[in-house]
């Protein structure tokens, strides 16, 4: 399943190498860059803005080894999650390579995009549950798999210009990275269906009533606002900070990783049906889709 940068036939990007690719264009191309600031911070910035910071295979590879850097760095009290440009993440990027998987049968390429989205996880989880509180500051576009990294982060402010979807289901596949049980976690399930079985789209203040920001700014103050809560935490005593995150993670997180691995499961099935060729097919066209349910 695994391929290095440049194979063909339809598999994964390489998911093996740790290596942080330069600054460029293309397949190859730096998707999120670290840079520590004075006092603590840890600046965390999707840097694609022409792509409106959309995701791949190699961001989530990305995301893995930057987190696997932060961890073990006693410089970095607090991690600073921000965008370049007029998006957050639009979603993921369905030009990237290794977009879609293979197999030499429908049984094993489900097989494979299950591997494929619990090596996804994996990284996420190293992101997710670093020891240093995550701050997100979020602007514009917070779609699909964008507003699954924001809800990862610890607390979020968001810009009044910030709109958040999971529109998956209107495209044919499941919510694959675990936002839609976030969104239960903070909002209630009620909510989390809500917005998971509609795809609708919600606006920065429904987003704040809903537990799902903590604090909403306007967007042209939004790099300070969030950088005063981050400079606040790194204030703070690093060993009681990294106590209190971990505890409040242990029970708010109960459950979790088998409620993950059900989500992988969902994912690789819906990834792999008629649906979301349709799903994607309709949005190209630009009509309403016609699933079948296979």
């Amino acid at each position: 399943m695994t391929r290095q940068r440049g194979g063909g036939g339809g598999g994964m990007i390489d998911t093996t190498s740790n290596e942080l690719p330069d600054d460029g264009e293309g397949e190859g191309a730096r998707r999120l860059r670290l840079h520590v600031e004075e006092g603590g911070i840890g600046v965390l910035t999707l840097c694609r803005p022409e792509k409106l910071n959309a995701w791949s295979w190699e961001s989530s590879r990305q995301l893995g080894l930057l987190a696997d850097r932060i961890r073990f760095d006693d410089t970095i009290r607090v991690v600073l999650l921000r965008a370049e440009g007029r998006a957050f993440c639009a979603g993921i990027d369905i030009k990237a390579p290794g977009g879609g998987i293979s197999g030499r049968s429908g049984s094993e390429r489900t097989r494979n995009y299950y591997e494929g989205i619990r090596w996804v996880h994996e990284r996420f989880r190293a992101f997710a549950g670093l020891p240093q509180p995550v701050v997100a500051a979020v602007q514009g576009y917070c779609l699909g798999v964008g507003f699954e990294l924001a809800l990862m982060a610890d607390v979020r402010i968001a810009a009044d210009d910030a709109v958040f979807s999971l529109p998956e289901t209107r495209l044919g596949v499941a919510v694959d990275a675990g936002g839609d049980l976030r969104i239960a976690r903070e909002a209630g399930a009620g909510w989390a269906k809500y917005l998971a079985l509609t795809g609708r789209r919600i606006d920065a203040g429904t987003a704040h009533r809903l537990n799902l920001v903590q604090q909403i700014t306007a967007a042209s103050d939004l790099e300070e606002a969030a950088h005063s809560v981050a400079a606040e935490i790194a204030a703070n005593a690093p060993l009681a900070v990294q106590s209190v995150k971990r505890d409040i993670d242990a029970f708010a997180d109960a459950g979790m990783g088998a409620a993950l691995d059900r989500v992988a499961m969902s994912a690789a099935l819906t990834l792999t049906s008629e649906d979301i060729r349709e799903g994607y097919t309709a949005k190209a066209d630009r009509r309403e889709p016609r699933f079948d349910g296979k």
